[in-house]
């Protein structure tokens, strides 16, 4: 191991590193022709607009309190776009030009709609778009504006930048059918030679602080850390996980020469951003090391970019108050979500149906008390699935809770996540075994579930979007068939319903968990 790393915790203030506030063992730094670096990172915003607007704040904090002796970047490492509603790609667009960012990876969900219209979108980018194992056909007008890797230089020093799409990209996007023109290298095991050779290449320009920008996921990410020579940091994405601080073996490792390998992820949906601040020796090894993680939601709406927002998605339409929000659960995966409560009630209620039910992942933004608008709701539900109404039996309906369930608690992040529901009741244990449910009828009175027999000739009216219904590889439903004999479909998704259901009310409106999914120890 070439020496010891030294990592410092995070600062109460996020943008003091250790550049300031460590004493002149910083003098001998200054003299061994060091180089001392300060990124800003995001990933898997996912279109959240609304906290687009907080980060420019936070961006403009950084450009401000980031020490001038450190080399200042920003990189997204993908998912920063939706990309079924095109103002919302725009929005994206717009976003990572005003707020100075210098690249970013193509994601899945900037895969969401057809190539050439993502293109045009972004046609004014400011930024680069990487994706070393994406060979898009020379006829691709995506073949033009993506690049493997890219030499950024600041202050007079160089960067060597890389970029790597999801592997499992056909797995994450509903347009199959452009995805064979992008030829993606499904393979990561291919990858990883590919890798080691565009370091090298920086390697031989005499470039040695390589950084990549990685949509892989944390397990692919570990995978490179361990396999590839000359990489200093990973700005990780696709997993949403949240990696605070350094830790080794968790996001500090070491390669076969014993230089450290810095790998960030900062979570999901825009609630967090990252500061990693660094310093190298003059051989590119990262000799000291600090990762500051911030609350994006601490920042107030910046007023520049909520006018150049609203310009491009219109101006928002006032639904109603809400006059109390239950906090937004920490584990939002593994327990009931008052917020998630919240929507299935009102697709219940408006769409007239026994149950509704919805995916735990599909919310990304949450209810705050006040005043509430039609941006508000859209972005709490993003992804533009459609509403629908199916019949299922109750067999189907509690083999596909249970399912969810113990596939959710094998995991510590509990995904894919629970089925959040209205109109049923109940009770799982740590094994994610279904103890007891119950249906909750329209007038409350509640008849029992058999848990060990539920009833393959019972029907009941669902209310969901076509992505639970539909999905099978974990993060639904596993209804296909259903869908495909649909009693109603719409063609909107569920920020339509609840916006009704508000105006619908009657009583100040609260948002508050019931005690409808309950965890027991067991």
């Amino acid at each position: 191991m070439l020496g010891s790393i030294n990592s410092y915790s995070s600062n109460t203030n996020l943008f003091r590193s250790f550049l300031e506030n460590k004493q002149q063992t910083d003098n001998q730094s200054q003299t061994n022709n060091s180089v001392k670096a300060s990124i800003f990172y995001i990933n898997d915003l996912h279109g959240q607009n609304i906290r687009m607007e907080r980060l420019v704040n936070a961006v403009n904090q950084f450009d401000r309190f980031t020490p001038s002796g450190s080399d200042k970047m920003k990189f997204a490492s993908g998912d920063i776009m939706l990309g079924e509603d095109p103002k919302h790609v725009k929005v994206a667009d717009e976003f990572l030009n005003i707020s100075g960012f210098l690249a970013t990876v193509l994601g899945n969900h900037e895969c969401d709609m057809p190539t050439p219209q993502f293109v045009d979108l972004i046609k004014d980018k400011k930024y680069k778009l990487l994706g070393m194992n994406l060979n898009p056909s020379d006829s691709n007008p995506i073949h033009n504006i993506i690049e493997k890797s890219y030499i950024q230089e600041i202050n007079g020093h160089k960067y060597g930048i890389i970029g790597l799409v999801p592997p499992d990209l056909h797995i994450h996007v509903k347009l199959q059918e452009h995805l064979p023109d992008l030829h993606i290298e499904e393979d990561f095991e291919k990858s990883i030679p590919e890798l080691q050779k565009e370091v090298d290449k920086f390697a031989a320009q005499g470039i040695n602080k390589i950084i990549v920008l990685s949509h892989a996921g944390y397990r692919q990410d570990v995978k490179i850390a361990k396999s590839v020579k000359g990489i200093d940091v990973i700005l990780g994405a696709h997993t949403h996980t949240l990696l605070e601080g350094v830790e080794e073996n968790k996001n500090l490792f070491y390669s076969s020469t014993g230089e450290p390998i810095v790998i960030t992820q900062a979570g999901r949906d825009g609630k967090q951003f990252g500061v990693l601040n660094l310093e190298f020796n003059k051989d590119g090894v990262i000799t000291k090391v600090q990762n500051n993680m911030g609350k994006t939601d601490v920042y107030g709406r910046n007023l520049v970019a909520r006018n150049m927002f609203e310009n491009i998605l219109g101006k928002p339409e006032k639904v109603g108050e809400l006059k109390y929000v239950e906090k937004y659960p920490a584990d939002a995966m593994g327990q009931e979500n008052p917020h998630c409560d919240f929507i299935v009630d009102a697709l219940r209620s408006e769409l007239g149906t026994d149950i509704a039910v919805m995916n735990s992942a599909n919310i990304r933004g949450q209810f705050e008390a006040g005043r509430i608008d039609t941006r508000d709701l859209a972005i709490i539900s993003p992804f533009a699935n459609k509403v629908v109404v199916i019949n299922a039996t109750e067999e189907e309906i509690f083999n596909a809770i249970a399912n969810r369930a113990k596939a959710s608690m094998k995991s510590n992040s509990h995904r894919p996540g629970l089925v959040q529901v209205s109109g049923l009741r109940y009770t799982f244990n740590n094994n994610g075994d279904i103890l007891s449910m119950t249906f909750i009828d329209k007038e409350g009175k509640e008849t029992p579930i058999d848990v060990k027999n539920p009833r393959k000739d019972k029907m009941y009216t669902v209310a969901s979007d076509d992505f639970c219904v539909g999905n099978t590889d974990g993060g639904g439903l596993s209804l296909p068939h259903r869908l495909e004999t649909a009693l109603k479909k719409f063609d909107y998704d569920k920020d339509i319903v609840v916006g009704e259901y508000i105006k619908h009310q009657t009583k100040p409106i609260e948002i508050r968990s019931d005690g409808r999914i309950t965890k027991v120890e067991g």
